[in-house]
């Protein structure tokens, strides 16, 4: 399904990917909810998916927020209006939701992060605000009227007193009213203020956007078991200067050399992002890992009848590095022969795949065994299994 409307990918990665919003009307032309209202609150009172209530109006000052897990008790205690119920990972409970961001994959899939679902009664809002990742806001029921701002930062001003962040400031510079299957893209550091018209419900595709102090200590994580005493700052090229308590020009640049070649690595950089971005959103609620691993032999058997599905919990990423492939999933990296290219790019790129297909990619011992420890750790599982699987 494509659901950028008018624009190809191409036009759409050039002209406005971080770069400037676009709102794409009918991008999912006659879109049916994945789930409806009362279900959507039915997730909210389970104790391991992440929620939230934001009440604008609410009894200890504006834009109020509830944590849950949620009891019937506390829908029955909210106003009539102005509050909003927001559901994050929906895709790593429900596998439909998982299967929609599949349609996102014009972006590296190990950079989508979730698919946040939140339902708001009539003037629900979680206020002006912006986030510090891109945002596809597919309309999926009702009505949102979307307002666009200025272009924030660090700096910009914020609301004392709140627990949400909402802007002192917003800049109106567009609004629009989105309809079921409208969707509108904000890149980040975008003001956006959005607000229900009647009931309504949203669906926000975001995207994992580490930030510098993350990938840092990651990579020190990745390079620090490597080194050893011997690599050490040196300055043999030293010259006779005028204060000896002075950190020159030179001192800093050796020393930038010295870091920066330990990072001059493509299979180090690429340990670092495979590492984090594939690194499970909760990683205390993924699959079953306690499978038993049958033989290839017994596996063969049955595999060519069925479809295998990605487990909404698994991600996956893979780099090749010379004769390396490199294929990380959970945060954790397999080696490879270059023959298994083909079976990591396949399971990397889609979520449903033919048992037969995964058979004639396995015709090497290290594809054999990948796919047979995938499945063992519950990560592929049956196509008969889904909509239930093993959480």
């Amino acid at each position: 399904m494509h659901v950028l409307g008018h624009l190809t990918i191409e036009e759409f990665l050039r002209d406005y990917w971080q770069k400037k919003p676009v709102l794409i009307r009918n991008a999912i032309p006659g879109f049916t909810p994945l789930l409806a209202a009362d279900e959507l609150a039915g997730l909210s009172l389970e104790g391991e998916i992440e929620t939230r209530i934001i009440v604008e109006e609410g009894r200890t000052g504006p834009w109020e927020v509830h944590k849950g897990p949620f009891t019937e008790e506390t829908y029955r205690g909210l106003p009539e209006d102005k509050w909003t119920l927001l559901v994050q990972g929906v895709d790593q409970w429900i596998p439909e939701a998982a299967d929609l961001l599949e349609h996102f994959r014009f972006i590296p899939s190990w950079r989508i992060d979730d698919l946040m679902i939140s339902y708001a009664v009539d003037g629900g809002s979680v206020g002006p605000h912006y986030d510090q990742y891109d945002v596809f806001l597919l309309q999926a029921e009702g009505q949102r009227e979307w307002r666009i701002g200025q272009m924030c930062s660090e700096q910009s001003p914020i609301q004392k007193g709140p627990a949400v962040r909402i802007l002192e400031e917003f800049e109106e510079s567009d609004c629009w009213i989105l309809n079921p299957g409208d969707m509108l893209y904000l890149p980040p550091k975008l003001a956006h203020y959005g607000r229900a018209v009647g009931e309504c419900m949203t669906y926000s595709v975001g995207f994992r956007a580490p930030s510098a102090a993350q990938l840092l200590e990651r990579a020190a994580d990745v390079i620090l078991p490597q080194l050893n005493d011997d690599i050490r700052y040196a300055d043999p090229d030293l010259r006779v200067q005028k204060s000896s308590a002075e950190i020159t020009a030179d001192a800093i640049n050796r020393l930038r050399t010295l870091l920066t070649e330990q990072l001059n690595s493509d299979a180090v950089m690429a340990e670092i992002i495979g590492q984090l971005m594939t690194e499970p959103k909760y990683p205390d609620d993924g699959p079953d890992t306690t499978g038993f691993q049958e033989s290839w032999e017994e596996t063969a058997d049955w595999l060519p009848d069925t479809t295998l599905c990605r487990h909404e919990h698994a991600r996956f990423a893979w780099h090749q590095d010379g004769e390396t492939i490199r294929f990380w999933h959970q945060g954790e990296m397999t080696c490879l022969t270059p023959a298994s290219q083909p079976l990591v790019a396949l399971l990397s790129d889609q979520r449903h795949y033919d048992g037969q297909e995964l058979i004639n990619l396995c015709s090497h011992m290290d594809s054999r065994q990948l796919l047979l420890s995938l499945i063992a750790a519950g990560l592929l599982y049956t196509e008969e299994e889904y909509g239930d699987p093993d959480f």
